[in-house]
């Protein structure tokens, strides 16, 4: 077992003593409105994250998430800059997506170096929840199901079930998982980026299709404006407060499922706050690589994300779609 792994286990039991706490919590460091200013997208990139084996290799996951993290927040040391991103005493979900099954989903490794991170900035592990739709999606991460308190716990909405009560946004009429409503204070958002047969594009914002009881309801027209829609909620719009997006592998054609003739390995993690800015420059990233394969854009084949500009509207105001708005730094 690698020193990583057991970090990860004697912080799970409580043997390892963490940092001091930090007065600075993400409300704190990351609270100002979706949309205000030119938003940060961090790209950061390391073309010997995956091994000779063609796996992800746990160290440079974790070499490259403290790159990320440290541009995004302008601290050098990763300890320091996970402390002005972690809240203390408060229930850090991370919102993995399993969907694809195990080929194309959040990979281990970075929710891994994540909990070490946290843990080790002073987030105790049992304020420490990793989740997704099901037990199905999260074992396809390669995730172990866990509700020990005192450990981080790792389990989806079919333990906690769902809200009785419908909300309405616009065309979104959903029931919420009680974990996004009752469990979790702050949401890291990590989903990983992938081609989507309806919407075009699956990253940041289509992530929270994983958060609520019936998300085929919400794919009609592209999922225009179901995306938009879900993601304007309150509870959505001021939980999910930062994206670690998992560009370490991906499929450009043919998802959100796993075609192994379509994946490729941009080898990246992709880091911000503004939803609609992440999903414009994922966007950009899936269709760079379909023109250097030969495949039409995704609005020559109908599957524009048009979803992306309708959240960035005078309705929606999720955030910046304008490229020249978007502060990109890519390291």
């Amino acid at each position: 077992m690698s020193n990583r792994r057991e970090f990860l286990k004697e912080a799970a039991t409580g043997a390892v003593l963490v940092g001091a706490q930090s007065k600075l919590g993400l409300a704190a460091i990351l609270d100002r409105p979706m949309g205000g200013g030119k938003p940060k997208v961090v790209i950061a990139r390391d073309p010997a994250v995956h091994g000779p084996d063609g796996q992800l290799d746990e160290k440079h996951v974790l070499d490259l998430l403290d790159r990320a993290i440290a541009s995004y927040t302008g601290r050098d040391h990763p300890i320091e800059a996970w402390k002005r991103i972690a809240p203390q005493g408060k229930v850090i979900g991370l919102k993995t997506n399993g969907l694809g099954g195990k080929g194309i989903s959040t990979h281990l490794a970075l929710v891994l170096a994540i909990c070490e991170r946290l843990q080790q900035a002073g987030v105790k592990p049992g304020k420490i929840l990793v989740w997704d739709r099901n037990a199905r999606d999260l074992e396809a991460c390669g995730l172990t199901i866990s509700t020990d308190p005192s450990k981080v716990r790792c389990y989806g909405s079919d333990v906690s079930g769902f809200e009785d009560k419908v909300e309405t946004w616009g065309s979104a009429h959903v029931q919420f998982s009680k974990i996004l409503t009752r469990e979790c204070d702050v949401v890291l958002n990590l989903p990983i980026l992938k081609d989507h047969e309806m919407s075009g594009v699956t990253f940041a914002m289509k992530n929270m299709y994983g958060v609520v009881k019936r998300p085929n309801e919400l794919h009609a027209d592209g999922c225009n404006p179901g995306v938009a829609d879900l993601n304007a909620f309150p509870v959505i719009r001021e939980k999910i407060r930062l994206t670690i997006g998992d560009a370490t592998s991906s499929v450009y054609d043919g998802g959100p499922g796993f075609h192994p003739e379509r994946l490729w390995q941009p080898n990246a993690l992709i880091v911000g706050e503004d939803r609609v800015a992440l999903d414009q420059i994922a966007w950009g990233i899936l269709e760079r690589k379909r023109a250097e394969v030969g495949m039409k854009s995704l609005e020559a084949v109908g599957r524009p994300p048009r979803y992306i500009a309708t959240a960035a509207d005078a309705a929606h105001r999720l955030g910046i779609n304008d490229p020249k708005r978007i502060n990109l730094l890519e390291i």
